[in-house]
């Protein structure tokens, strides 16, 4: 089964997601490395490597190169901004409930539709844009979490990356249903998000391989 492809102009929807998508996760890329009390330099680092390991996988993988973090310095300059901003009022950010978590939420949401939408557009089937919208969301945050010796939020118990593919899956039927993207890939960004966020929230989990009580105590997530 094919699917409908998008007609909006790559130029306008995928990059506005993409950039969205880049400031927040630059943004847990820098709160990340306050928490973990790197200098300035490792700061930056961090932003700019949370901000666009997806992209530039997602990129590689499509044949769009170079890819658009590289190619285009808005990517770098957002990402250092983000940077900046936290090391500037990282007394605020860190007032915010678990700040990583929450600018890690709205990247996550963001670049799982903007992945999706911008594999569509390259003509990708609906299971590998899905499945390449995923990754785009989860990238940054794996190789974040990489840099700082903590277990990506991807390979533990919490609910992420299924976040991300439902929020993929909405930008697919959506398009496989003539929906305008502008709305399939806000509903599936809103739906990533919510999930993620109640995830948190309400400490929804995954089962956990190996575990006498696999769904972490008490009873399943409903």
């Amino acid at each position: 089964m094919t699917v409908t492809q998008f007609t909006v102009d790559l130029g306008v929807l995928p990059v506005a997601l993409d950039l969205g998508g880049t400031f927040v996760f630059a943004l847990s890329g820098a709160a990340a490395a306050v928490k973990h009390r790197l200098d300035v330099f490792g700061a930056l680092v961090l932003s700019l490597v949370a901000a666009s390991s997806g992209g530039i996988i997602r990129d590689v993988l499509i044949g769009a190169i170079p890819p658009a973090a590289l190619a285009d310095w808005r990517y770098l300059a957002i990402s250092l901004l983000a940077g900046v901003v936290v090391l500037a009022a990282h007394a605020t950010v860190d007032r915010l409930r678990n700040p990583v978590q929450l600018f890690d939420a709205a990247g996550l949401a963001l670049f799982a539709v903007a992945g999706t939408h911008k594999a569509l557009v390259y003509h990708l089937p609906a299971l590998p844009a899905a499945l390449l919208g995923t990754l785009t969301g989860i990238g940054g945050g794996v190789v974040r979490d990489l840099l700082v010796a903590e277990v990506p939020t991807v390979l533990r118990a919490e609910i992420y990356a299924v976040a991300a593919l439902a929020g993929a899956t909405v930008v697919v039927v959506g398009s496989w249903l003539g929906v305008p993207s502008p709305i399939a890939t806000t509903t599936g960004a809103l739906l990533c998000f919510g999930l993620r966020f109640m995830a948190l929230r309400r400490g929804w989990r995954l089962p956990v391989a190996g575990a006498s009580d696999p769904w972490g105590g008490g009873s399943p997530p409903g």
